[in-house]
């Protein structure tokens, strides 16, 4: 048996430590790598009526993933420019929602995890309440609010910002709040979990060799809070990226998602091999550019996971 697994059999007991790692493995290999492993075959399958399933025509195949590429068969076009560019700009949002997630946050984890007192604990509870609601509700909500009739537009034509109601659906300004809003939390917390067991002596000490504001937190804060950054930068990326709610609900006419293709291969035009095949690239392509990210910043999985 190896020294970890023995030593954590001994802290947990047996019985009590078999059955955690029963729970692992099914959450790990049931729930995440078989269904996953199943969809990477169903992309390499054509698309066949059900009594053609698993007969001669049932071989393995590159066409799903060169329709997205090139398009269908016969197409005029050199390539399949409408879902690369969906695909694209989906990757650039999520992106650059995260980038806006991570300074508005920033900030707020560092006031919390620095700072003592009762009203930290309202504080923190005015941010998880508003999650007691469905996801699918705030955005309906969101939608209201930044609606042509709704409060905001409301609020700025009474103020006479605007002279009339602006467009933040069809300006995809209400999808990116929107989905900016949903993992704020998953934003906040892992840098607030690490910043609040930073030791305030090395900020004073910091501030009594003459450091700015700025130079504190580039030498001493951000770099003790690399693991909570990258914990979620990555939560929020790789959510917003396969986000199916919000881009359906906040997303005007030209801010097609990605998921969104994906769901109406799936669903739509019951074409399952295509639809995973969509799915593949995109949870691969995430996943690659999470590793590339983490290797120029030097961040590694340990740290992810602190």
């Amino acid at each position: 048996m190896p020294t970890f697994l023995k030593g954590f059999l001994e802290r947990n007991g047996t019985g009590p430590g078999l059955l955690m790692l029963a729970l692992v493995l099914f959450w790990v290999v049931g729930l995440i790598i078989l269904p996953q492993l199943s969809m990477v075959d169903f992309s390499f399958r054509p698309n066949l009526p059900p009594p053609e399933i698993g007969g001669p025509k049932d071989v393995y195949t590159l066409d799903n993933y060169r329709h997205l590429v090139f398009g269908p068969k016969g197409s005029s076009a050199d390539y399949n420019y409408v879902d690369l560019g969906v695909f694209f700009r989906t990757i650039v949002a999520a992106i650059c929602i995260t980038i806006f997630n991570l300074i508005l946050c920033y900030p707020i984890a560092y006031y919390l995890g620095q700072t003592k007192g009762n009203h930290i604990r309202v504080l923190a509870l005015m941010l998880i309440i508003p999650y007691w609601i469905n996801e699918i509700l705030r955005a309906f909500a969101l939608r209201i609010i930044f609606g042509q009739t709704g409060v905001l537009n409301t609020l700025l034509v009474s103020l006479g910002i605007f002279d009339q109601p602006y467009d933040f659906i069809r300006n995809d300004i209400a999808l990116y709040a929107g989905l900016g809003y949903a993992y704020i939390l998953l934003m906040i917390f892992p840098i607030y979990n690490v910043i609040e067991s930073l030791d305030r002596n090395q900020i004073e000490a910091a501030r009594d060799m003459g450091a700015s504001w700025w130079r504190i937190h580039r030498r001493v804060v951000i770099p003790y809070a690399k693991p909570g950054i990258s914990s979620g930068c990555t939560m929020v990326f790789m959510l917003s990226a396969g986000a199916l709610a919000a881009p359906q609900i906040l997303g005007g006419p030209s801010s097609l998602w990605f998921t969104q293709i994906i769901y109406q291969w799936f669903n739509d035009n019951g074409n399952w091999p295509q639809g995973a095949a969509y799915a593949v690239v995109l949870l691969v392509s995430c996943i690659l550019l999470v590793l590339t990210v983490m290797r120029l910043f030097k961040v590694n999985m340990g740290d992810i996971g602190k």
